[in-house]
């Protein structure tokens, strides 16, 4: 089994960076939800099945909330099928995906090139119904990071070393079961969500440190004429999947869809050095 940790849209990799230091940056291109004041509110709809995945989602949203900027308020889920997006909102959901390789799956919706119109998470009981898998911390980590990736930000780390938070690698397997410390953003999440939104950090530098991981990013917030946020669209999307064939060798997917918009999954499978798979 090949284990796959965040599938998301429209990321651009830089590389993994020294265990010493995050990323400078943690988001991607210029893509982000369109909104006229700040601080901004995202509905996530909870389409959860068992008390334990609601539980998750809950804490995910109230540490997301740890954020000046980006709030979010579970409501009553909306989704169809297998995880069917809905205008101007997050859609969270489980199901048991299959053995494809992945554990979450997030995908962004974006129009005009740079602004978020809606987004999906899905959780994939396949795997989480395996002791392997099936442990608090695992799940805490995959439904915040999947979180994390549709507000539109990047992994701070991608090499599975320990950056206390849970845009990290790290795998909360086997001996790693109970340590908790990658189960929530950290500083460096909340100033990336800053340099993305916030005019007042437009062109200032926010630096962090957690636990001597550094963080820092340049901002470029800004804000918009119109609001992509709780916004009908005049035509629907399909729901995210990853394409039957995908495989590790590649990791793009591009969908242009009949209502203007593009869909891109960016699909990072797992490194099988870091004890992830096999």
């Amino acid at each position: 089994m090949k284990r796959f940790f965040g599938v998301f849209a429209l990321a651009v990799f830089v590389g993994a960076a020294a265990a010493s230091s995050a990323l400078a940056t943690h988001s991607w291109g210029s893509y982000h939800w369109a909104r006229t004041s700040n601080p901004f509110t995202i509905k996530v709809g909870d389409n959860l099945t068992t008390a334990d995945w609601k539980s998750r989602l809950s804490q995910a949203s109230s540490d997301w909330n740890g954020s000046t900027v980006a709030q979010n308020t579970i409501v009553a889920g909306m989704a169809k099928g297998r995880c069917r997006p809905t205008s101007g909102r997050d859609e969270v959901c489980n199901s048991s995906y299959g053995a494809n390789g992945w554990l979450g799956l997030a995908t962004i919706w974006i129009a005009g090139g740079v602004h978020i119109t809606q987004g999906t998470v899905k959780l994939n009981d396949t795997y989480f119904s395996l002791s392997t898998y099936n442990n608090p911390n695992e799940k805490q980590h995959v439904v915040c990071q999947e979180v994390g990736h549709t507000w539109g930000l990047d992994h701070q780390d991608t090499s599975g070393a320990l950056y206390y938070t849970c845009m990290d690698y790290f795998s909360n397997t086997g001996g790693n079961a109970t340590n908790s410390a990658s189960t929530s953003p950290n500083q460096g999440d909340y100033d990336q969500l800053l340099c993305i939104y916030d005019p007042a950090s437009n062109g200032a530098t926010l630096r962090s440190t957690t636990n001597g991981i550094s963080h820092t990013c340049t901002g470029t917030g800004h804000l918009d004429s119109s609001t992509t946020i709780g916004a009908a669209s005049s035509a629907g999307a399909a729901a995210a999947e990853v394409p039957p064939w995908a495989n590790p060798s590649e990791s793009v997917y591009v969908d242009h869809l009949p209502n203007g918009e593009t869909q891109v999954t960016y699909v990072l499978w797992a490194n099988p050095i870091h004890g992830w798979g096999g």
